[in-house]
C-alpha cells in the first residue's frame, strides 16, 4: 500500500459545489465506511456542498451509474466508491479491469473529474486497512482528489 497520502486541502468557505459519491452495495461493509469518509470529508472541504449518494447493486454497475450521473452535467466531480474482493477465479480481476476502463473513458467523454476508488483486494483485512483505517483510508483520498481535480479543471478549460 502505497504511504504517499495526499494532505488536507484548505476550505474554500461556504460552497455551491455539486458532488456525486456513487457506491457499491456489494461488500457494503466496507463501501460505507469508504462512503462515511468521503462525505466528511468533503463537508470539511467543501462547507454546505451538495453531495449526492447513488447506490448500485455491484462494482460492475458502478460504471452506467457514473455515466447516468455525469450526463447530468451538476457536478464537479463524480466519486466511484466499491471493494472487489480477489477470489480464486479471474472473475474480480475482469470486474476491475472493465471498471477501471469504463470510468477512464466516461471521464474523458463528459470532461467531469471521475475519482476511481473501486478497490480490487486481496483479501478482507486489505479491505479493512483501506476501508476502514485512519492512515490511509481511500474514502478521505477519494474525496481531497475530487475537490482537488474540481477546482483546478475550470482553471485550465
Amino acid at each position: 500500500m502505497s504511504k504517499a497520502f495526499p494532505p488536507r486541502l484548505r476550505s474554500s468557505g461556504p460552497s455551491s459545489a455539486s458532488y456525486a459519491i456513487v457506491a457499491s452495495k456489494f461488500n457494503q461493509e466496507f463501501v460505507q465506511s469508504l462512503v462515511d469518509n468521503a462525505h466528511t470529508e468533503l463537508n470539511a472541504l467543501e462547507p454546505g456542498a451538495q453531495i449526492v449518494l447513488v447506490w448500485t447493486p455491484g462494482s460492475f454497475e458502478i460504471p452506467l451509474f457514473v455515466q447516468a450521473t455525469a450526463e447530468l452535467k451538476r457536478f464537479q466531480a463524480i466519486i466511484a466508491l466499491g471493494v472487489i474482493v480477489q477470489g480464486e477465479t479471474d472473475h474480480a480481476r475482469l470486474i476491475a479491469e472493465a471498471v477501471t476502463h469504463s470510468l477512464l473513458d466516461l471521464s474523458l467523454k463528459h470532461r467531469v473529474p471521475v475519482i476511481h476508488e473501486v478497490l480490487l483486494v486481496k483479501d478482507e483485512a486489505q479491505a479493512r486497512a483501506r476501508c476502514m483505517g485512519t492512515e490511509h483510508n481511500r474514502g478521505v483520498e477519494a474525496a481531497r482528489a475530487a475537490v482537488s481535480a474540481s477546482r483546478k479543471l475550470p482553471e485550465i478549460v
